[in-house]
Formats: C-alpha cells, sequence, structure tokens
C-alpha cells in the first residue's frame, strides 16, 4: 500500500509526515530523560493495573508490615468487639383489655459499652417499656440487663450489666470537633433476625445540626442530629458512630426512608449531647435540663441585615420570662444570641440542646447582638424542673377545674397562669402534668407546654378539651396536636391512644 492509498493529496501528505518526524524526536527525548531518571518502565500485565479504588490512591490507606489496608480495619478491630445485641421484651399497651393472647413484643437493637464496669448506652425507643432485656456481646455472651435511665426528649437511655468476661470500652470523641465530609463508620446489628451481628457500613458526615426532624410517636424533643451516609437500617439504633481514631462521634438513632430501609440518610445524636445526658442518667436516673426563660424563633435573612450578620445564624428573642435567668443577665426582646458558652449558635434547635445540657447554677458567656452591638452578658442556667415546680400550687387550686386526659392533666391557660410563669398569654390549654408511659408521654409532649389545636379545632379551654375527647372516642389512632412547647417553639405532635 502507498501513501496515495492512505492520504489524499501533496500537502497533507507531507504534513503528516513531518508530524511523525517530529513526534519521533519528543518520544527518543522522553526515553533519554526516563533513562536518565533510572525510572521502572517494565511492562505491566492487566492484572497487576489497579482495579480497587484503595489502590489507586482514590480511598484512603495505610501500610501496615508493607501490605496496603483500609484504614477502616483498624478501627473495627478495636471496636466491634464493644458493640452489644439488645433484646427487650416490652409490654403491648396498645392491645385491648378482653385480648387474653400474647401481651408482648420484642424490641431488638444495639448498643456499647463506654464504662468497663459494664454501662451501655443505646436509644431510649430501643429499651422503653421494657418488661426486661437482654444483652448480647460479641463473644456470645448473654446478660440480663437493668434500666439505669431514660430520656425520650433526647432518645437516650443507659443499661448495665454485670459483665464476666473483658469487656471492650468505645471512648467517646468530640462531635463539635467534626466536619461535613469527615469519614463515619457505624457498626450495629441490622435487620437482627437474620442474625447479621456488628455489620460495619462506611461514609461520611453529611451534615450536622439537623433538626426539626419528625419520626411519629418517638420523636424526641431536643434534636442537634448528625447525618451520614453510611447505611443504617431497623436495629442499628444505639449502635455506634465512629470516627478514623475509633471514638464515638455519636449514637445512631434514625433513619429518613420511603421504604423503612436505609437509602443513605441516617442520623446519630451527637457524642457530646450524649455525654451529658448519660451522666445525668447514671447519677440520678433522668436528665436535669437548662433553662434560661425565653422565648425564642430561628433568625430570618431580613434579621441578619438588619443586625449586621455576615450569616443567617443564631437565635431571635422574642420575648424574655419575668425573673427569669435571661431577664437576670439582662437579656432582652429583639437580641440575637449569636454565641452560648462559646459555642456558635447556628439554630433555636441547636441553641435549644445547649442550654439544656448546662446544669442549674453554671454561669456560662452569652453573646448577643443587640442593634448590630456585641454584647457579652454572662448568664447563670437555672433548671427546667424548677420552673414547672413552680406552677404546682397553682395546680393544686386548679385541681378541681383540671382535666386528665391521654396521660396529661390540663387546666386553663389563663393570664394569671401565663403572669406566673413570667410568659405572654395565649389563647390554649396549659400541660400541667405528664404521666411516664401513657400516651402524652410516648408522643414527647412535655409538662409546661401549651396546646393550641387538637385534630385541627382551637382550644381555649378544659371543656373543649371534654368536647373534643368526648367526639374523638376510640375512633381514631392517631391524634394531631398543634402546641407551643416550653422554649416558645411552636411543633406538631401526635398523640397515639
Amino acid at each position: 500500500m502507498n501513501d496515495s492509498d492512505v492520504f489524499s493529496g501533496g500537502r497533507q501528505r507531507s504534513g503528516a509526515r513531518l508530524t511523525t518526524i517530529g513526534s519521533l524526536a519528543v518520544i527518543l527525548t522522553l526515553v533519554a530523560i526516563l533513562v536518565a531518571s533510572n525510572l521502572d518502565l517494565t511492562t505491566r500485565s492487566i492484572a497487576e493495573v489497579p482495579t480497587n479504588i484503595a489502590q489507586t490512591g482514590l480511598f484512603p490507606v495505610v501500610d501496615r508490615n508493607g501490605s496496603l489496608e483500609s484504614p477502616f480495619v483498624s478501627v473495627v478491630e478495636r471496636a466491634a468487639s464493644g458493640v452489644v445485641n439488645i433484646s427487650a421484651r416490652i409490654r403491648d399497651t396498645g392491645r385491648p383489655w378482653w385480648y387474653y393472647g400474647n401481651q408482648y413484643s420484642t424490641s431488638l437493637g444495639s448498643g456499647f459499652f463506654f464504662r468497663e464496669d459494664g454501662y451501655i448506652v443505646t436509644n431510649n425507643h430501643v429499651v422503653a417499656d421494657a418488661v426486661d432485656m437482654t444483652v448480647r456481646t460479641s463473644t456470645g455472651y448473654e446478660y440480663e440487663a437493668r434500666l439505669v435511665g431514660a430520656d425520650p426528649q433526647t432518645d437516650l437511655a443507659v443499661i448495665k450489666v454485670e459483665p464476666e468476661e473483658e469487656i471492650t470500652v468505645i471512648p467517646f470523641g468530640n462531635s463539635e470537633e467534626i466536619k461535613v465530609g469527615d469519614w463515619a463508620i457505624a457498626i450495629g446489628n441490622p435487620f437482627p433476625q437474620q442474625g447479621l451481628d456488628r455489620t460495619v457500613t462506611v461514609g461520611v458526615v453529611s451534615a450536622k445540626g439537623r433538626h426539626n426532624l419528625r419520626f411519629g410517636s418517638d420523636t424526641p424533643e431536643y434534636q442537634d442530629y448528625i447525618q451520614t451516609d453510611a447505611s443504617i437500617n431497623p436495629g442499628n439504633s444505639g449502635g455506634p458512630l465512629l470516627t478514623l481514631k475509633g471514638e464515638a462521634m455519636g449514637v445512631n438513632a434514625a433513619i429518613s426512608s420511603p421504604t423503612g430501609t436505609s437509602v443513605g440518610i441516617g442520623f446519630a445524636i451527637p457524642i457530646n449531647l450524649a455525654r451529658a445526658v448519660v451522666t445525668d442518667l447514671i447519677a440520678d436516673g433522668k436528665a436535669s435540663r437548662g433553662w434560661l426563660g425565653v422565648w425564642l424563633s430561628d433568625v430570618t435573612e431580613r434579621d441578619a441585615k438588619e443586625h449586621g450578620l455576615k450569616a443567617v445564624r443564631g437565635v431571635m428573642i422574642d420575648s424574655v420570662f419575668q425573673g427569669s435567668p435571661a431577664e437576670r443577665a439582662g437579656i432582652k426582646s429583639g437580641d440575637i444570641i449569636v454565641d452560648f458558652n462559646r459555642q456558635e449558635v447556628t439554630s433555636a434547635g441547636q441553641f435549644s440542646v445547649l442550654v439544656s445540657t448546662v446544669h442549674e447554677g453554671h454561669i456560662v458567656p452569652v453573646r448577643v447582638n443587640r442593634d448590630g452591638e456585641l454584647l457579652d452578658l454572662p448568664t447563670m442556667v437555672a433548671d427546667r424542673e424548677t420552673f414547672l415546680a413552680a406552677m404546682d400550687e397553682r395546680q393544686d387550686e386548679a385541681a378541681g377545674k383540671a382535666a386528665q386526659w391521654l396521660g396529661m392533666e390540663l387546666i386553663d391557660y389563663t393570664t394569671e397562669v401565663a403572669a406566673q410563669i413570667g410568659a405572654e398569654h395565649v389563647t390554649g390549654v396549659y400541660v400541667a402534668r405528664v404521666y411516664a408511659g401513657t400516651p402524652a408521654y410516648r408522643a414527647s409532649i412535655a409538662e409546661g407546654t401549651i396546646i393550641r389545636k387538637i385534630d385541627n379545632q382551637d382550644v381555649a379551654s378544659v371543656m373543649d378539651v371534654h368536647r373534643l375527647a368526648t367526639e374523638i372516642g376510640r375512633n381514631k389512632s392517631r391524634i394531631p396536636m398543634i402546641v407551643l412547647e416550653p422554649d416558645g417553639m411552636i411543633a406538631r405532635k401526635v398523640i397515639r391512644p
């Protein structure tokens, strides 16, 4: 075959030959450079070409004894045996009184040791209303566990066993230090009926500070979730979400999914919140709550511009309770709290969590933006229970007018009641008491809540509640409510009678 068989026209043919000569010169030069550099030009077979992301450097690897290895391996080796299976026998309160069949159901979940003497942290919804609990460790040992304390408002619980073996403790890390994009390793027991113990899934921290999420009747009041795309499935609840250091950054708690299984949107309770709560649960069996005495809302873009903020951050103070810690510290309506206890405030949900973890009597630095000027106002935090207890005298006086419904003791929210607690008066009914284990308790309705609507109907008095309760009767499996929570947030609650 001659040149004309490939190229047509003398100019194209000449150009092609010049390019070939030039390319040959470049190739010879590169070869000379490579030889001079003593580089290995050994031809690699297809089998030697990297086919795994870890081999290409796109995935983190570590060198262990001269071989490449995922860094997750060492984390799992240290932590997996600290994760336990939890089986809780639950009394089925949903069955009618005349039902004589099996009165119990089983709740299956995960947990992990955080102390060498057998203390385990898990989710409240795993062990709530449990008659008895069994814990199985990685070695196959089974123990009866006792409930140390539970907190539905954060969905955390502590149980304890008396170990007969050396146990692995998973240390708490610092969830404030984690960043979006950090590696996240989940270990738990998904689909427990299939025996998939200590399954390891890996992802990243997808977001921080998620709040205002709804998970049905188990929705906790205090939310500051870490979001991850590490697969979390039914049964993973209560297991650890780990850093590359092998420390717990969170307690896996929930997923958002249209199918009920993982779609890459899972949520973990930050370990800093868990640390504060489990300390209280061990000491007192319940969690204590800090209280400032403010009604608040998220900062809008307009608020941020008016106050000269660089970002839409912080919380706006709508009003301040009379005689409250906030009033004594000089916090005023219209202030924007931008820092609390040396942490940046990003939202009302996160702020509520920050305040709740401070114990009574502690003085914390609070920075507010007041008309564009930054002010530092040290504030002594009070106890939320003390605030609720201030209603006791009023409750006794109004006992004859109180209504009890679905585990709540309700009184008319009058101007006198509002004045006594230092709050603004709105139309509604005041929740003076919530009894443990009742439908209202399971719906995370707190004492001090003001019910504004029941089943989409306004309520202005206890008589309205009596009327609606009669109308609703036993015909509904779920009753929606619009409430004003003690921290000033409007929320939607669903009670399942």
